[in-house]
């Protein structure tokens, strides 16, 4: 049976960040997820997911000047100061949350920015990741995320993906498959989820075009969520979308998941 993470960046939105715990808990989630919890101090944050018994899944290094347009520093030649500023940022929150998984944001390059060297600077820096987390006993993850809505963004297939795992080599590093953006770039989903579960460390999921609840749009979850059951996954499914209105109100689908 899949476990579901809220994420709470998402979702319970009418209520404040570390409110949104409580909600979660009531609602029957075991776990969560968000994309940055940096507004909050640490300790903060752990008391919110300790106070209701709720596993922190994964959340992701700072990503720099969202409104300006940055989406972490990965990728970016010149900015490995950044890369590093924002990885010591990350630290102190994955020890006090004992989150055992850190999305690494790709980011979005300089348009006249040169790819062989932001791959190489992606590696290199990914590598870096992978060194700071292993004695945390913590992964770094990489994910694919389409352009459409994230323009420029480096990372966009699993193929991708893959191969630059294959070129770190570090054990502590995988692949976070959202089915989400991955219909959008590529679709053949349950063929490309067979062929890089080995790689897979962490799921998300939502419907497509919309980005509502899994049980609208174009995608089969049903059917994605049992071949999960079948493949062994035993790891987390992100509920990373963005509720059509009251979040409760709308979950009915997981209820069957959440027990």
């Amino acid at each position: 049976m899949p476990r579901l993470a809220a994420n709470l960046t998402m979702l319970f939105t009418e209520v404040p960040f570390l409110e949104r715990f409580a909600r979660a808990a009531r609602a029957g989630f075991k776990g969560v997820e968000f994309l940055f919890p940096y507004e909050h101090p640490p300790e903060a944050v752990a008391g919110a997911a300790q106070a209701h018994g709720l596993e922190v899944a994964l959340f992701n290094l700072p990503p720099g000047d969202w409104d300006a347009g940055e989406r972490g520093f990965a990728s970016l030649p010149g900015r490995e100061a950044a890369f590093e500023a924002s990885l010591e940022t990350a630290l102190p929150y994955l020890e006090a949350l004992g989150t055992r998984r850190l999305h690494v944001m790709a980011g979005v390059p300089p348009a006249d920015a040169d790819p062989r060297a932001c791959r190489e600077t992606y590696v290199r820096n990914l590598r870096k990741a992978a060194a700071a987390l292993a004695p945390l006993g913590a992964e770094a993850v990489i994910e694919p995320v389409n352009r459409r809505d994230m323009p420029g963004f480096f990372l966009e297939r699993q193929d991708q993906a893959v191969a630059l795992l294959d070129e770190i080599g570090a054990p502590n590093t995988g692949l976070q498959m959202d089915f989400y953006h991955c219909q959008i770039v590529e679709g053949d989903l349950t063929v490309t989820l067979r062929r890089n579960f080995a790689r897979i460390r962490h799921i998300q999921i939502s419907a497509v075009p919309e980005r509502h609840e899994p049980d609208t749009g174009e995608i089969d979850y049903t059917h994605i969520l049992a071949e999960l059951d079948r493949l062994g996954y035993d790891g987390w499914v992100g509920c990373e979308y963005r509720p059509a209105g009251r979040t409760e109100d709308g979950l009915g689908w997981a209820r069957a998941y959440l027990g």
